[in-house]
């Protein structure tokens, strides 16, 4: 599918949509990769996906309550150990232990216990405690504005060009289908440095500034948004850049010893929760979708677009709860309130309905998915032709060239290389 530059140049008001979508009928154009399949076909695929979720649905219970709560009995207990650690030890273990149990604490804490919590997926317990509606996370960006952009917005219009702002996060070409800028010959630069900072590029992110300069939404929104935000990340700083390094102090360690562990454990998290992140939406075959192909789409429709705009990774049952599940992120978005321990459960059953219906189930092990989401955003650093003339045109140390050189680009023309 080809886009034209005005259509992904329009930037469109995104909302979660509401009301419960059609069983039947069809959308204008649906993916290739599902365009085989008949409307009845696509109908009894939804009833198929719709009954795994109830059958989850009428497990839930105990262990799966008592799952959740021991996870983050332990992640706050990692959390403990590995501050008093950087707090008492002066020895290069004891500091790498420290560090290694606080990172550990912060993967389980963000991936498996705040990501879920705050998708819904423990709200049946009934525990104001453990509830999408009162969970605040350890991540800088404040819950209640995340839940917004991820849930409300991504998960809604997952992959659909024009509608899903998390297809490059605003600052990455990720994608044939999105126009070459020459801002994108840094794609490889950007993401290296969004890693080891990803929380704060998601907080950024979250602040919907773009929205805001397109004119949807308004300036008192976002300055609540910036006041929120401000707020939280000074909780965070201080709890994790100036409390446990100043109490090292008052034992007889460094500040910078202490300051060094908190920030290496922090970015550990993040490279780690952005590597996932990744791997689970950009690698090859994974899907975007124009508006088209959601104009009258239907339960089974928005099934198919789930599954086909995501990838899973392959792994132990450690690396899978390291990961938040979210290893397993074609199920989590089909199912994103289901709990996440229950998705080892749907993956072969979800696996089954795509060898059904001959759909594509991408998946693989994290080394061959990261290589592949890193090979992507280096090959779409460049324009798709003319790669290198086109490049030189527009980065030309002669103003008249550039600019004619761009004028040329935003016009869809070909590039005068004279």
């Amino acid at each position: 599918m080809t886009l034209t530059t005005e259509a992904t140049e329009t930037t469109v008001a995104t909302k979660k949509r509401t009301g419960v979508l059609p069983t039947t009928g069809a959308p204008l154009e649906r993916p290739s990769a599902a365009a085989h399949l008949s409307d009845e076909q696509v109908q009894q695929l939804g009833a198929e996906l719709d009954a795994i979720r109830d059958e989850i649905i009428a497990k839930r219970g105990a262990s799966d309550a008592a799952y959740i709560r021991r996870t983050i009995k332990v992640a706050r207990g990692l959390d403990v150990g590995g501050r008093i650690a950087l707090v008492f030890s002066k020895t290069k273990l004891g500091w790498a232990a420290g560090t290694g149990a606080i990172a550990l604490s912060k993967v389980l804490e963000n991936m498996e216990i705040g990501h879920n919590v705050l998708h819904g997926q423990w709200d049946w317990m009934r525990d104001p405690d453990i509830h999408s509606t009162t969970w605040e996370w350890d991540f800088v960006a404040p819950a209640r504005g995340w839940q917004h952009t991820h849930n409300d917005i991504h998960h809604t219009w997952t992959n659909v060009l024009g509608k899903d702002r998390d297809v490059g996060y605003n600052i990455l070409r990720v994608s044939e289908d999105q126009p070459w800028q020459p801002r994108d010959v840094w794609n490889p630069v950007v993401n290296a440095f969004l890693a080891p900072f990803f929380e704060w590029g998601i907080a950024s992110y979250d602040l919907e500034w773009d929205m805001v300069t397109a004119g949807l939404k308004s300036k008192e929104d976002f300055k609540s948004d910036l006041t929120a935000l401000k707020k939280k990340a000074i909780r965070q700083v201080a709890k994790d850049y100036v409390a446990t390094p100043a109490a090292g102090i008052l034992v007889g360690n460094s500040f910078k010893r202490g300051l060094a562990g908190t920030v290496t454990a922090n970015m550990i998290r993040n490279v780690w929760a952005h590597a996932v992140i990744f791997c689970g939406h950009f690698p090859d075959g994974v899907d975007v979708f124009t508006e088209e192909m959601i104009d009258g789409e239907t339960r089974g429709d928005w099934y198919i677009r789930q599954m086909l705009g995501s990838a899973n990774l392959s792994g132990s049952k450690l690396f899978h709860i390291l990961t938040g599940n979210l290893s397993h992120q074609i199920e989590h978005h089909c199912f994103p309130d289901l709990p996440s321990n229950r998705y080892i459960e749907v993956a072969p059953k979800l696996r089954a309905v795509c060898r059904k219906y001959d759909l594509p189930y991408t998946t693989g092990p994290l080394p061959k998915q990261l290589f592949q989401t890193w090979k992507k955003i280096c090959q779409l650093a460049l324009p798709d032709e003319n790669k290198w003339e086109t490049v030189k045109a527009v980065y030309s140390p002669n103003k008249a060239k550039r600019r004619r050189a761009k004028a040329a680009l935003k016009a869809g023309q070909p590039i005068p290389t004279a």
